[in-house]
């Protein structure tokens, strides 16, 4: 798609209040795609007092009427979903498959989730002598990362239309061509001037304009811990609400009784999956002593296949982060079974399908969340020494647990502390609710907990 030149603001392009630009650059083959304007704290303004003015009828339009409009916009989407997968593969590199099946995919299922959660849900109750109701918490600031582009944009922005909120989007300043696409399916969908707004920009401008702002009511943010915590503090000082989906190291622990083979190759798929640029995934493989040389061999084996099947890494500066991690691990000590540091290709920001065995604990890729496609095997006694090790980090996003019956895998599951756990390889579930525990986040996505962030609740006794 040719980018736009402006912000969408009050449901119309806007030129911007600056003149400066900021360059989408295709990591396959690093060259210069389009440009967008750097949205400045003048922009962010004019947006949020855009979503301010709508808000009242936004919030006040029937739940039917939001669900049509949800329902108009997830047929947008489907409609056009081959230009957002090849908008989504040229800004991030992705595999066209990849994107079509997942980047496009998942966020029909999702707007259609709240389609039909917004005509269905309860936004009043009787309770006793009282009647409680679920109203909106007002204008949004929705900022959103670049791994998942279109689908962190319809996780945040598609609850909060259900629940009566208007939003104010700054997408990452990696792949904000997919975010102008999304603006684009929102006009088309007829959803009313002003209660979808987006401002394009850099993320120490544009989204601290955003999260600072007076009249945003609720911050929703996607990305590093150390961002999120400055959001938080933001946020705290104003009594601000905060979503925010934070940073992951997930544990997948294959316990004795597991189908190894299995394990492994889902296992490794999951790292390699997005090429390793995807908060949940399970880096942390934990095997039992007695077979951790089995499951090393069969790690090895499996992510060799994907040396061609991946695509690069978002940007320069993201290869150049994940190289120096697996260069850390090799200077501590962990064995290299498959990848390196070297490039596999001369052009483009790719990083070698890369796993690391003889990991410990305390080791920095055990420790620290990598973003690309690195996993690392640690070996453990028992499961009481398992358990120890996959809640050994500041993280709790994800998980997953193998096992040859499924009461013993969730057994194990209730132990840890994490947001979501997938047992023997379970299926991803729209209406599932997604968010951390500890350092992973605060809030949920997703669902009915997803439509919640966005609600607060007021009661009237008769």
């Amino acid at each position: 798609m040719k980018a736009h030149d402006g912000m969408y603001i009050g449901g119309a392009w806007r030129p911007a209040a600056g003149r400066d630009t900021i360059e989408v650059v295709n990591p396959v083959d690093e060259q210069v795609m389009g440009h967008v304007p750097a949205g400045t704290a003048e922009d962010v303004d004019a947006a949020v007092r855009a979503a301010r003015a709508a808000f009242p009828g936004w919030a006040a339009t029937a739940p039917a009427e939001r669900a049509a409009r949800l329902a108009a916009l997830r047929d947008v989407l489907a409609a056009r979903k081959d230009e957002i997968a090849e908008t989504v593969t040229a800004e991030l590199g992705a595999p066209l498959a990849f994107s079509q099946a997942v980047h496009a995919g998942v966020p029909v299922l999702v707007a259609g989730s709240y389609a039909e959660l917004a005509a269905a849900y309860a936004f009043e109750e009787k309770v006793g002598n009282s009647t409680v109701y679920q109203e909106p918490v007002g204008v949004v600031g929705a900022i959103t990362p670049w791994n998942y582009p279109l689908h962190q944009i319809v996780a945040k922005v598609a609850p909060a239309l259900a629940a009566g909120c208007t939003v104010v989007l700054k997408p990452a300043e990696d792949t904000p061509l997919t975010a102008q696409l999304f603006a684009e399916a929102v006009a088309e969908a007829g959803v009313p001037a002003g209660v979808f707004n987006l401002v394009t920009g850099l993320g120490p401008v544009a989204g601290q304009a955003l999260a600072e702002h007076p009249d945003v009511d609720l911050v929703s943010f996607t990305g590093s811990t150390a961002v999120g915590r400055r959001i938080g503090a933001t946020a705290g000082a104003a009594v601000k609400r905060v979503a925010l989906e934070l940073g992951g190291k997930s544990a997948n622990v294959i316990l004795p009784s597991a189908d190894l083979a299995k394990a492994v190759n889902v296992g490794v798929a999951n790292v390699m999956s997005n090429s390793g640029q995807t908060c949940s995934a399970w880096t942390r493989m934990l095997v039992p002593a007695d077979r951790y040389d089995e499951a090393v061999e069969l790690a090895a084996a499996a992510a060799a296949k994907y040396g061609d099947r991946i695509g690069p890494v978002v940007n320069a500066k993201q290869r150049d982060r994940v190289r120096g991690y697996i260069e850390k691990g090799v200077a501590e000590g962990a064995r290299l079974v498959a990848g390196g540091p070297e490039s596999p290709r001369e052009q483009g920001y790719f990083v070698s399908p890369t796993v690391f065995a003889d990991v410990t604990e305390e080791m920095t890729i055990a420790q620290e969340e990598i973003f690309g496609p690195v996993l690392s095997i640690l070996r453990y006694e028992d499961e009481e020494d398992a358990l120890r090790i996959a809640n050994g980090t500041v993280y709790g996003l994800a998980g997953a647990v193998w096992a040859g019956e499924e009461s013993e895998a969730v057994a194990f599951a209730r132990r840890l502390d994490t947001g979501q756990v997938d047992i023997n390889g379970g299926r991803f579930n729209p209406l599932a609710p997604f968010g951390g525990y500890k350092q992973s986040g605060v809030g949920r996505e997703l669902g009915t907990h997803g439509l919640s962030e966005y609600l607060q609740t007021k009661s009237l006794q008769f």
